[in-house]
């Protein structure tokens, strides 16, 4: 098993034992990290060339798959020592998003990509196929982007544990939708801001659909922050005040063994204020009585997050509870006590980044590195 740490990948690993290796993807590829003696050692790096948006590990075939933005999905069956391109049928698209789920029996591998649209794979990545109906729903005309090329993404990528026909994907920008054939057909969820970062449906509790869109971009009448919808998105309610510290939310949890201790993690404003600011000023906060209640975490985290947290991953084993949260300046910061305290482990190793988001936040002098 691996720990992923990236914007768009796998972010939950369970299992009877602490797991002890970690993949990070960055802007300069992949670095692997093995726990030993209590600290994480740092062993190589893999697909230096390539900007990663997400990591996944398929555990039946105990496959690796890594998108990046460069436009190209990868592969390693001998955990990661080596690496074979496999995007037949995604032409000209950047990779933001990767999931898997088994569908009769056998693995299947999704892609979210820019321009938005949505491919699977039954053969482990050697062929996609697009789901076109994502396409189609009405408004898809008006799916966008702030930055250029203005173009809306897959940024999340979500399955019902009982039901694989029912898969859920934040566009951004264009909303939350929902499939409940298989991805063929999809509709478009309302009453939410449809600037849609992250989509969950817990394996512990389908009943409950989770989401992150921000507030830094909308009135007060619309319904944003962290979500939740029991009612499989007809309706809406935030768990975050509206002067919550963290207004761009984005990656966040939901513990799978306590489905009231929550974490969420992001900048205080959206990306357009970051150079001005020169910084995000990023934090992480948790609820242990499902969304009543917020606690900043700061034990051990530096007092101020110049960069943005654009990557969290959760390891839960018997007894146990590690979070790793990574940053657009390289660093990833560690907790084993479920946030309480911290530790940064890894420092400077190439941004954990959504796309250009940490160029908004480059030191002098980095820009011309990445």
């Amino acid at each position: 098993m691996f720990i992923c740490l990236s914007p768009g990948g796998q972010s939950l690993t369970t299992g009877e034992t602490a797991t002890e290796k970690l993949l990070v993807g960055t802007v300069n590829g992949i670095f692997s990290f093995v726990k030993q003696g209590g600290k994480w050692s740092r062993q190589e790096t893999m697909l230096p060339d390539q900007h990663i948006s997400a990591i996944i590990f398929e555990p039946s075939s105990r496959t690796l798959f890594a998108g990046s933005y460069n436009g190209a999905i990868f592969a390693s069956d001998d955990n990661g020592n080596n690496w074979r391109q496999r995007n037949q049928g995604i032409v000209d698209k950047e990779i933001y998003s990767l999931a898997s789920q088994s569908v009769g029996g056998r693995p299947r591998v999704y892609a979210g990509t820019q321009p938005a649209h949505f491919f699977y794979s039954d053969d482990l990545g050697k062929s996609w196929t697009e789901l076109p109906g994502l396409r189609q729903v009405p408004g898809v005309e008006k799916w966008t982007f702030p930055a250029p090329p203005h173009q809306a993404h897959v940024k999340s990528i979500t399955f019902h544990p009982k039901d694989p026909n029912i898969i859920h994907v934040a566009v951004e920008v264009g909303g939350f939708l929902k499939s409940t054939d298989g991805g063929k057909s999809w509709t478009t969820i309302d009453n939410i801001n449809p600037d849609a970062h992250r989509v969950l449906i817990p394996q512990n509790d389908p009943s409950k659909l989770y989401g992150t869109a921000p507030t830094t971009n909308c009135g007060p009448e619309v319904t944003a922050g962290f979500c939740v919808s029991n009612d499989g998105g007809a309706s809406w309610q935030s768990m975050t005040p509206r002067d919550f510290r963290i207004g761009y939310v984005d990656p966040f949890f939901v513990h799978p063994n306590d489905p009231n201790l929550l974490f969420v993690a992001g900048a205080r404003t959206g990306p357009g204020t970051w150079r001005k600011l020169h910084t995000a000023d990023a934090r992480v906060a948790r609820s242990r009585d499902g969304g009543k209640s917020w606690d900043i975490l700061s034990g051990g985290l530096p007092e101020h997050i110049r960069a943005n947290i654009e990557g969290m991953a959760m390891d839960v084993w018997n007894g146990g509870t590690a979070l790793f949260a990574g940053t657009t300046d390289g660093d990833v910061f560690y907790s084993e006590d479920e946030g309480e305290h911290w530790q940064t482990i890894i420092q400077g190793i190439g941004p954990v980044s959504k796309s250009h988001h940490h160029h908004n936040l480059a030191l002098e002098g980095q820009e011309a590195h990445h």
